[in-house]
């Protein structure tokens, strides 16, 4: 992944003719113990917290050690102060029994909020395509406001829009058009959304359902659960076309997801190396299938003539 640098974090007058003792001294004064019932959520924060195995062994080394990378909030005009970095710190610290969550506070616009919560996120080593979708739209919405860009009514920038997501994308490391796709995630339906994080959607045939409204959308997700299977590629193209045509109807979802799929057909998954060990040695791999294929037959025969002499 390309490297990222953060548009905001351009050096004071005061970083330039100060030591790093002294600057590092001015942070340390930022760094306090919150107490976690003044601290919010980021609004709308795009990237989930689970209590899973990693979960655990935060909360473990938080026990031990404490909070070793402090949280960064930013304080409102409340008084109270805003997760910018540090959701899954300071759910560890529920979970340990602590009160308090320490914290670096920073002062920062909503639109630079925005920037740093997506940019620490992104350093996370598993991130699902739902918190990328959303993650990618705050950020790009972020990157516009701050350059005084317009909008279209649906939300879709315009004029310099291109700039924006050319920087994006050498940010990211992903390509403009890939960023694009994640974006049109944001216009699914939960449940298909929840497919796609879970694999059984794949990106292209996800993006064409992002174009379908939500009623035929949950049309889909109706069909498959009842037929227990996902759209492929070509018959989500088939039903963005037939949606743009005005001819998209729930009996016509159900024609097209009733469809038989090479991937729907029935499949046995052997184990290859539990296989192998039962086949000679000189029976080459090609001719692999041939051979099991007749020791079945064989053991088929065996247990049909075991029935019959049985029954006698």
């Amino acid at each position: 992944m390309a490297d990222r640098k953060s548009d905001f974090a351009l050096p004071t007058l005061d970083d330039l003719f100060s030591t790093q003792e002294e600057r590092d001294e001015a942070r340390l004064e930022k760094i306090r113990d919150i107490p976690l019932d003044l601290i919010d959520d980021f609004p709308d924060h795009p990237f989930h917290v689970r209590d899973d195995e990693d979960m655990v062994q935060l909360v473990e080394s938080i026990k031990t050690n404490g909070v070793l990378t402090p949280a960064v909030l930013r304080q409102k005009e409340d008084g109270r102060y805003e997760i910018v970095s540090g959701h899954r710190r300071k759910r560890a610290c529920e979970l340990a029994g602590l009160t308090t969550l320490r914290s670096e506070i920073k002062d920062l616009t909503r639109d630079e909020a925005v920037v740093y919560m997506v940019e620490s996120n992104f350093q996370r080593t598993t991130i699902l395509p739902s918190e990328k979708a959303f993650a990618y739209k705050m950020r790009l919405e972020a990157m516009k406001r701050q350059a005084g860009r317009p909008q279209q009514e649906n939300g879709a920038p315009v004029g310099h829009h291109s700039k924006s997501r050319d920087i994006l994308a050498e940010e990211s490391g992903e390509s403009r058009e890939q960023i694009r796709r994640y974006i049109r995630l944001t216009n699914l339906v939960p449940e298909l959304l929840e497919l796609v994080d879970e694999g059984r959607i794949k990106m292209r045939p996800a993006v064409e359902l992002s174009y379908l409204d939500e009623d035929s959308q949950r049309d889909v997700v109706e069909q498959i659960d009842i037929n227990d299977c996902t759209p492929s590629h070509d018959q989500t193209i088939r039903m963005r076309k037939m949606f743009e045509s005005g001819k998209l109807t729930a009996e016509a979802v159900e024609a097209i997801m009733s469809e038989e799929k090479p991937n729907q057909r029935e499949r046995i998954v052997l184990r290859g190396d539990r296989v192998r060990s039962l086949i000679p040695k000189n029976v080459q791999l090609k001719d692999t299938e041939d051979y099991v294929c007749k020791a079945l037959e064989h053991y088929a025969k065996y247990l049909r003539h075991r029935s019959e002499r049985d029954s006698r």
